[in-house]
Parts: structure tokens; sequence; C-alpha cells
């Protein structure tokens, strides 16, 4: 922690102290990574109770899972709003300043008030003798953000440690799991069992848990363990929302898991005595199925009421780095922080459904290598397939790690661009961003082809960076 001179405080009051200005946080919260997890979180419960406890002033719905995550959060968050609630999110990872992980009905944290909150928190911490992990900092801004703003409802991340991640301070009231997967194929049953129950183990007594997960066999283990730890166990996702193309097919999963999510919050713990419940999208108020009123139909024809489909037809997602298309670019550019195989797979997906909409003239992905747990030999299966239904080519470049970066291994670019030609696959190699980028540009046509990054959310930062974009 940067030094400054600890005070004593009574626990429950917000310390007093150094006030560091935002690019000293930000340089505190790059350096703080590396601390070790706290595996029963006595840190961020310290810490919680330091600040007037947050934690148990806000309501709370938790999203986990391999994927989706983020995308899951952000049509949850849109659905609420539109029921008229006031709704906190909490998303990860961010790509160009760590206010994109928070915001308040959808509009990010500004930068004052960030830093106002980073230094009690951080003054709080070193106050009560704790050196927190940049996760704790950024977990306890956010619930003293949505706690200060009296939200109706946050929406939070839980990340790949669920069990220690620190939003497990407060209790959900719903618990919404994406898809639970590996990136081997080769994967022990064993693992994935125990991945599983580390995803439960968020469940808390009455928590609702619902899951888009669309392994029966994951389904039911998801189940037994839910239902053991006190939890109410919903139908499970089957549908997809209709979204606009090509949309339907890579999101609509998660929003149709977004929907019952939001749906079982406001049924279950809303609907008593709510005013909002009588404009809502997904919750019918007692007293008005059936025909309705003249009066109904009178007040329906002069003031009509968004429906559901509407909703979803209009709906955009309002995350950067996620299936994000840059159409007006030339070429035209899509950027997507994916990290694991079962992203990059769905990432492909939307690829060929963007070519069978208009056939692409030119394709050249790039990759940033920064995590060596993608390239399994699963990867080389799906990218080699990828070309043989799809013409185009990979380039493989190195990228700066950022400093949340998980992975601490160095990749040898030319190494694997060697196993990818050895494999058939049209691969390059670059010797950073830039190169790789000025290399794509030329390979494809400036109106009709597409240059596509993925691989990690450095590789989207370092995209921005080029451009020149400071803050999204």
């Amino acid at each position: 922690m940067i030094d400054s001179t600890k005070q004593n405080i009574k626990e429950g009051s917000l310390a007093l102290g150094k006030q560091r200005s935002y690019n000293e946080i930000i340089e505190l919260l790059d350096a703080n990574w590396s601390i070790d997890s706290d595996k029963k979180l006595e840190r961020i419960k310290k810490l919680d109770m330091a600040l007037n406890q947050p934690s148990k002033n806000v309501n709370t719905i938790f999203v986990a899972g391999s994927n989706g995550k983020s995308l899951t959060i952000n049509f949850i968050s849109q659905l609420l709003k539109e029921d008229g609630f006031k709704v906190g999110s909490f998303y990860s990872p961010h790509i160009l300043t760590y206010n994109e992980r928070i915001s308040l009905d959808n509009e990010t944290i500004p930068n004052k008030t960030f830093a106002e909150l980073a230094n009690d928190v951080i003054n709080a911490a070193e106050s009560i003798n704790i050196k927190a992990s940049s996760s704790e900092i950024l977990t306890m801004i956010a619930l003293s953000y949505f706690a200060k703003n009296k939200v109706d409802v946050a929406v939070l991340e839980v990340n790949e440690n669920a069990q220690w991640d620190p939003v497990n301070i407060c209790k959900p009231k719903v618990l919404a799991i994406t898809r639970v997967t590996t990136d081997n194929e080769d994967t022990n049953p064993q693992e994935v069992i125990d991945q599983i129950k580390q995803v439960t183990d968020l469940t808390q007594q009455d928590t609702w848990v619902i899951s888009a997960d669309q392994s029966k066999n994951n389904l039911q283990i998801l189940e037994d363990c839910a239902v053991s730890r006190g939890g109410n166990w919903a139908m499970p996702i089957r549908k997809l929302v209709t979204l606009p193309y090509p949309f339907e097919q890579l999101h609509g999963r998660c929003a149709a898991l977004a929907e019952r999510a939001t749906q079982i919050y406001v049924e279950k713990f809303e609907v008593d005595g709510s005013t909002i419940i009588s404009n809502s999208l997904l919750v019918r108020p007692k007293g008005q199925r059936g025909r309705p009123t003249l009066e109904a139909k009178r007040e329906s024809e002069v003031n009509p009421k968004k429906t559901l489909e509407q909703f979803w037809k209009d709906v955009v997602t309002t995350l950067h780095g996620r299936f994000q298309l840059l159409d007006k670019e030339k070429p035209s550019v899509l950027v997507d922080s994916a990290t694991n195989i079962d992203a990059i797979e769905n990432i492909l997906l939307g690829i060929r459904l963007l070519h069978y909409q208009r056939p692409l003239k030119g394709l050249t992905i790039i990759l940033g290598c920064e995590d060596n747990s993608i390239l399994t030999p699963r990867f080389t299966k799906i990218i080699r397939y990828f070309f043989k239904k799809t013409s185009g080519q990979i380039i493989f470049c190195p990228v700066q790690k950022n400093p949340y970066a998980t992975s601490k291994e160095v990749f040898n670019v030319e190494k694997i661009t060697n196993e990818a030609k050895n494999a058939k696959i049209k691969a390059k190699s670059a010797k950073n961003f830039a190169d790789a980028f000025d290399t794509a540009k030329q390979t494809v046509d400036e109106r009709h082809g597409l240059i596509v990054i993925f691989g990690s959310p450095s590789v989207v930062t370092e995209y921005w960076n080029y451009k020149g974009i400071k803050k999204l």
C-alpha cells in the first residue's frame, strides 16, 4: 500500500487520511493484484465493517459461470431499469479504465466519485492494518457507491475463484449461473464437479438459483448442491431470446437467463406493495388477468405499454469488448475480450453469421498472446475447422499483460505460429500489435473485409491505445 499516516478509527466509521489523486489510485490498484486471495474472506469482512457495512444495505443478484457473465449482468440491469428500479452493476474485466467495472443505471461511475470512494476504502484498510487486494478495494468501492445511491438492487459478477470472491460478503437474492465449462476436452469429470460445486457454494439460505447450462448432468449437480445449501432451484433456461441478427444465436441464452433472473427477483422480492409492478415487462399485477376493462383498454391506447418483445428488439449491450462490431471503421473491426475456448467458439460462430449476412472480402484474426491456457489441441482443432469453412488467416502477436492478468507465463509467438502452420492453418507472427494490425489492414478489403481481435482483454486495450482512445 502507499505509505500514509495510519489513524485509528472507530468500528463502522469512515476513515480519514491521505487523499490520493485519481492517477495515484490507479497506480495502487495496478500494483495490488498480486496480493494472495483471502480464502476466509476475513479482510473484506473487516473492511466492510469499517465502512458501515454497505454489503448489508444493498440487495444483490449474483451472476457466475464460465462465460457470458458480463452480458447477462448488462441485460439484467437493462430489464430492471426498464421496470423502474435503480440498478447498480459490477463487472470485470475493464478495457481502458477501472471505472468501467462500476455503473449506476448503466452510467459508468465518474472519476471524481471513484477517487473519493477509493480514498475512503484505502484509508479504512490502512487504519485497521489491512493490506487489501485490488479485487477487495474495487468490491468495496462498488458496494459503497451503490449503498450511498440507495440502489434498489445491485447485480454483481462473480469471478473464477467463486467461493473466495470478495462479493461473497453479500447475501444474493438470486444466483444466475450462465454455464460451467473447461478448455480441455480431456478434463477429469471430478474437476468439472468441483468447479460446479465451487459456483453453487455461492448459494445461501433462500437464494433462488437458476442456470442456462445445457448439460443435464451439470444441471443435476447444480440443483443438488443448491438445494443442499438451503437454496431454491428454478427451472433451467432452455430457450433463446429473439435478438437482432446475429445476436440471437450468440447472446440469446444469456438474454433468456437475464429475463428469468429478473422475473424471479421482481416476483419473489419486490412484488408486494410495489408500485413498480404495474408497469413491469415481466410480471402481471394480480387481479388483471383475462380480458381488460374498458377503462384499461382506453388507457393502453393512449399510453401503449412497451412489450417484452419490443424491449428485446430494441436492446443493445452497452458493454465494450464483448463481440463489439465497429462497422464504421474501414475495414470493419470486431473486438472481443474472450479468454477461453468456449467464448472463442462463440466468436467464430458470430463471424460465420456475419459472413452469411454479407460475404466478407478478406478476413484476418489477430490473436493477442497473453494466456497460454487457451492454446490447447482443442483450440488448434476449432481454428483449423473454422478456416476450412471460412477463408482467412490468423496473426499471433504478443501483448502487454494487464496488471490483473492471472497468467504469468510468456508466450513464444514464433513457436505458436509454427505449430499452427504445421496444422495447415494460414498463420503469421507479429512483433507487436501495431505490426499485426497494419499487416491485417493490407490483407482485407477496406469496405467489405473484417479484422477480428480477441484472445485477452489486453489485446482489446492495445487496439484502443493504437487508435489513441483513452476512455471508452
